[in-house]
């Protein structure tokens, strides 16, 4: 049997080469010397085995500092003399042999199943009315979408990607070690292919052989009436493209609503405060009322306090699920006036004097305790 070479040198490297080093030169070896691209030649499938076994032991950190110790002979299985110089726990015995990968056949399969394409998020601002009445909404997304040119396989038109022969359209490579725990079979991903199962000779002009290009997509969005502020809108198959005929991912809408100059919104209620002035309180008054629908009149009872809450039945929000809608709240404030006449301020002393305290129940109450208390 003709002696190995040294695995540095069927890798054209020094002893001194770095990690970077050693899976560039056998990227450039392993294409050259693959046997797709040398049909029916012996020598360059010989030569193709010997690079794949050099790279298996010097990509891997446990098994190079082996072979640096020890050369060939520290990669015969039947050559343990040195065993016991190792500082490996039994840990480290079992991932130098398996690559933390050695029971994983069932791997292979889910590596090269159909897999689903990522999920995607959208924040979209709406009104305050388009919350409350639903709203159709066309938005711009960019995402992955299968390369209409090569219908998503990456292979250029007219061709197609063809089985990695070295692993069988598998995506992995597996191999029989014998070890002094008995005889285990190591799986890995396939260097060749990278663990695709295939191979692209010749890629597609427009995805670059990837099967995937990034596009801005126009969707369009029905906003159901009564939606509330960072609810989400779920749209299955929006997403991207899925990877070897899988299906779209989502797309998921989250809703911001912008707030409104004159509502505000508690549930499906709707809650707007309305000035008026005391007179009005205090006699009773027809008032305008602005409400989803437009704008009602509305009756405010004599002697009304400022702060009154008033309930109008369903002029709220719509219920997003089921019938119905929520109630609108008015809150009355009476506005006291800040800028008066002298003649104003004489009339309003006037009626002060001829109302008295007897009209003022709350502050004949409070005048009334306070005496009580104080002693006043």
């Amino acid at each position: 049997m003709a002696e190995k070479r040294d695995y540095y040198e069927v890798l054209g490297l020094g002893k001194d080469a770095a990690d970077a080093d050693i899976k560039k030169a056998y990227r450039r070896l392993a294409k050259q010397y693959h046997p797709d691209m040398n049909p029916d030649d012996r020598t360059s499938e010989a030569r193709f085995k010997e690079i794949n076994e050099a790279y298996e032991v010097l990509s891997d950190t446990n098994k190079k500092s082996q072979y640096d110790r020890f050369g060939h002979a520290g990669m015969d299985p039947n050559s343990f003399s040195g065993f016991g110089d190792f500082d490996f726990g039994i840990g480290d015995i079992f991932e130098s042999f398996f690559g933390g990968s050695g029971f994983g056949r069932s791997s292979a399969k889910t590596r090269n199943a159909p897999q689903k394409g990522a999920d995607l998020k959208y924040s979209m601002e709406i009104a305050f009315e388009e919350a409350a009445f639903g709203v159709e909404k066309e938005i711009s997304v960019q995402k992955l979408q299968d390369c209409t040119v090569c219908n998503g396989s990456g292979a250029k038109q007219g061709t197609s990607p063809s089985s990695c022969k070295h692993c069988g359209g598998s995506g992995q490579v597996q191999f029989k070690q014998s070890t002094p725990f008995g005889q285990f079979v190591n799986v890995k991903t396939c260097d060749v292919c990278r663990g695709e199962g295939r191979i692209i000779t010749d890629p597609c002009t427009v995805c670059a052989g990837k099967g995937k290009v990034r596009k801005n997509v126009k969707i369009s969005i029905k906003v159901p009436a009564g939606i509330d502020d960072e609810q989400v809108i779920s749209l299955r198959g929006e997403g991207e493209a899925g990877t070897r005929g899988g299906p779209y991912g989502n797309l998921y809408v989250s809703i911001k609503i912008k707030p409104h100059m004159l509502f505000q919104r508690h549930g499906n209620d709707v809650i707007c405060e309305i000035p008026i002035t005391f007179a009005q309180g205090a006699l009773g008054s027809e008032i305008d009322v602005p409400t989803l629908d437009g704008k009602i009149k509305y009756t405010v009872p004599e002697g009304t306090q400022s702060g009154t809450i008033f309930r109008i039945k369903s002029k709220g929000i719509p219920y997003i699920r089921g019938s119905g809608r929520g109630d609108q709240y008015i809150k009355v404030n009476i506005e006291v006036p800040k800028k008066l006449n002298e003649k104003q301020k004489a009339m309003l002393r006037q009626f002060a004097e001829i109302v008295g305290d007897d009209v003022h129940e709350q502050r004949k109450g409070f005048f009334d305790k306070m005496k009580e208390v104080l002693g006043i």
